[in-house]
């Protein structure tokens, strides 16, 4: 049987060969294929990683059983596969990917149509429950399978439309070795930018570094700007939907930050515009959008939550700490390769390097820290964290874990969507302010986990 374990809050992932099989890939295709519908037509890519092309086979073949007609699009970055749901007008769509994880790691991200994403509270639970059912059987209606080759074009052309360059930068870019090596360096091309590329094979054993874009793997790229006088160095995760944005002196632009430079951008244009973001990022966020004449709208953490709220509320832009970009000009999906060509056109119009922008924004002492908590606890434990607060009057957001409000900040306790972990984010005007706040969330923690770890001893 389909281990459970693998169905997360807004995709599916495991280690191959041990969590997630290709047995257990045609499982997965054959129940989303009766979740999407007999007949519905559907899209499906893979990133580099080695068991990409199999997991792929299998879960079309899943999918084909259901009465699928499947579109094969290759080896793309996920925003193309969003783009080629909403763009060419499709049903759904399967991303076959563990986007930042290591490399032994592989999973789904699966869609309906326009791109939008499924998950916990919308639709995951459902193909969870076709998975591991035992009276899961093929259709009397037998799909089909064809390819198309095209779309990587198709992308840069509708993205170049949406593009205004003013003048040419000198541009850095990381692209861990994924899937983004076939479409950033075309569009850097046609922008006329000078750039420079680092670990830019395709390899799905990731050689250069994880396939995640953080301040220890993108040391090289800090390097590289600075050295080189580059305008931008831009880092990019193993499926690409992921951009980390470097400075012109080597600093990392936290996601939220550059949130904040796109909601100036597009609220300068539209007065009124809404703009999603999730709880975990800075209040610089919201007061920016209110002080533009925007409207804020708050989501809880993930790309299944803030993709529906795009395309619901209709939201000019929006964006994640972990620096996911979202956009109505792409159809409200994730899409941080759009997410970097636009980066580059705001600099390009611009007579002030992205450190002046960057230093311009007033900023909040925040920090984020991380605790190992198992995945049949860490729910419970953010649950009784949440009573806590309400009992003691606080004034509290409960949308993703609890976050809580006091005189000087407030603090962020949520469980990790993917991982055996509890996040605490915190944020104060002052830095002294910041580690009480700290220590206050960080005992607490402490204590409740203690008390669930106690009841379960014999």
């Amino acid at each position: 049987m389909v281990k459970d374990s693998i169905f997360r809050a807004y995709d599916i992932r495991g280690i191959y060969g041990i969590d997630l099989t290709d047995d257990d890939a045609y499982r997965i295709g054959l129940a989303y294929g009766k979740y999407i519908g007999e007949r519905a037509r559907i899209t499906i890519g893979s990133d580099v990683r080695i068991s990409g092309e199999s997991l792929k086979k299998s879960f079309i073949k899943g999918a084909v059983d259901a009465g699928c007609y499947v579109v094969d699009i290759g080896v793309v970055a996920t925003p193309i596969l969003y783009f080629s749901i909403a763009y060419g007008g499709y049903d759904g769509g399967v991303m076959v990917t563990a986007s930042h994880n290591p490399p032994e790691w592989n999973g789904f991200k699966l869609c309906r149509e326009r791109g939008l994403v499924i998950g916990e509270g919308i639709g995951m639970e459902n193909i969870k429950s076709l998975t591991l059912s035992q009276e899961l059987k093929p259709s009397t209606l037998k799909g089909a399978v064809t390819r198309y080759i095209n779309i990587i074009d198709d992308y840069v052309d509708f993205i170049m439309k949406l593009i205004k360059i003013k003048r040419s930068l000198k541009v850095g870019v990381d692209l861990s070795n994924g899937a983004g090596v076939f479409i950033v360096p075309k569009l850097l091309e046609i922008a006329k930018c000078k750039y420079l590329v680092l670990n830019g094979e395709a390899d799905g054993r990731f050689p250069g570094h994880i396939p995640e874009p953080n301040d220890e793997t993108l040391r090289q790229l800090k390097d590289l700007v600075v050295d080189e006088k580059l305008d931008i160095g831009i880092g990019f995760d193993g499926d690409a939907d992921r951009a980390v944005f470097i400075d012109n002196e080597g600093n990392t632009v936290p996601g939220d930050i550059a949130l904040v430079i796109f909601v100036k951008h597009y609220l300068s244009k539209t007065r009124g515009g809404k703009v999603v973001f999730e709880v975990s990022c800075s209040r610089i966020v919201e007061e920016t959008i209110r002080e533009l004449g925007g409207i804020p709208i708050e989501s809880r953490v993930g790309h299944a939550y803030i993709t529906q709220l795009m395309i619901n509320e209709k939201a000019e832009v929006g964006g994640e700490k972990s620096s996911h970009f979202y956009f109505k000009d792409t159809y409200g999906f994730d899409d941080s390769i759009y997410a970097a060509m636009k980066m580059i056109e705001i600099l390009s119009s611009s007579n002030k390097s992205l450190s002046d922008i960057v230093d311009e924004i007033p900023k909040y002492h925040s920090s984020v820290k991380t605790y190992k908590c198992p995945d049949d606890l860490k729910f419970k434990v953010v649950e009784d964290i949440k009573k806590y607060f309400k009992e003691r009057g606080f004034k509290t957001i409960e949308i993703d874990g609890v976050k809580a409000f006091l005189d000087y900040g407030w603090v962020l306790i949520r469980p990790s969507n993917t991982q055996p972990q509890v996040k605490i984010t915190a944020e104060a005007n002052t830095l002294e302010d910041l580690n009480k706040l700290l220590e206050y969330a960080e005992l607490i923690l402490e204590n409740t986990l203690m008390k669930h770890r106690n009841n379960i001893q014999p």
